[in-house]
């Protein structure tokens, strides 16, 4: 399976669950803000795995690292102060794995 392949199905699954993440934000905790974010970022990673695999692959992957890089800021600093697996910790892993991945394909 060749990195542009493997990027444009994990931005896809990055994207499905950073969109249940915030609709569990949501639900749980009533957090309007959980399921905003989490719908405009699972969304702007659909966009981004569907640039990649339509040809576009260079604005895809810019799209997705930023994305990726954006949520790596935002759960990695909220992970290494709660210690919470849930949703800080799960989503730093995710984040950071779409970072790497993207860069490697970039370099392509």
């Amino acid at each position: 399976m060749s990195i542009f392949v493997a990027v444009w199905l994990y931005l896809y699954v990055f994207g499905a669950l950073t969109i249940a993440g915030g609709v569990v934000g949501f639900v749980r905790a009533k957090s309007r803000a959980s399921l905003i974010a989490g719908t405009v970022a699972g969304a702007l990673l659909f966009v981004s795995a569907y640039l990649v695999g339509k040809g576009a692959a260079r604005d895809g992957l810019f799209l997705g690292l930023a994305i990726s890089a954006s949520l790596s800021a935002r759960f990695v600093g909220a992970f290494v102060r709660s210690r919470k697996v849930m949703p800080a910790g799960v989503m730093s892993l995710l984040s950071i794995t779409g970072c790497v991945l993207t860069v490697l394909a970039l370099t392509r």
